[in-house]
């Protein structure tokens, strides 16, 4: 799990209908707390705040690392998501990638062959 900092960017793993907030939405860390909670502001496109959430750790997973200044990858987005889970569910999600890999290589059968040979 990547620690998260001041001023990180956070995406929603749950929804907070109490806020009118969904999975997915985005903030951004403003305190860090000892016992592993932060709160994080939500805000519109004019950066008016929607909602300031005192948040467990588990609640969210940072996308963008404000001391880097860089964007998570979307397979460490996966990554960090998939680590959460149960060793159960994690096979499934496993189970459904390949699922996927199959459909992929049959419909695009060229271009896989050059992404591997390449």
């Amino acid at each position: 799990m990547i620690k998260p900092e001041y001023f990180d960017i956070v995406e929603l793993l749950i929804d907070l209908p109490q806020y009118n907030l969904s999975i997915g939405e985005q903030g951004a860390i403003v305190e860090c707390f000892e016992d592993d909670s932060y709160e994080v502001e939500f805000t519109n496109s004019d950066g008016e705040t929607l909602a300031l959430c005192n948040l467990s750790n588990y609640q969210f997973i940072v996308i963008w690392k404000s001391a880097t200044k860089t964007w998570l990858s979307l397979a460490d987005k996966i990554n960090l998501i998939i680590n959460i889970l149960p060793d159960s569910t994690q096979n499934e999600v496993l189970d459904f990638a390949h699922f996927l890999y199959k459909k992929y290589q049959f419909s695009n059968n060229n271009d896989l062959k050059n992404k591997v040979l390449n």
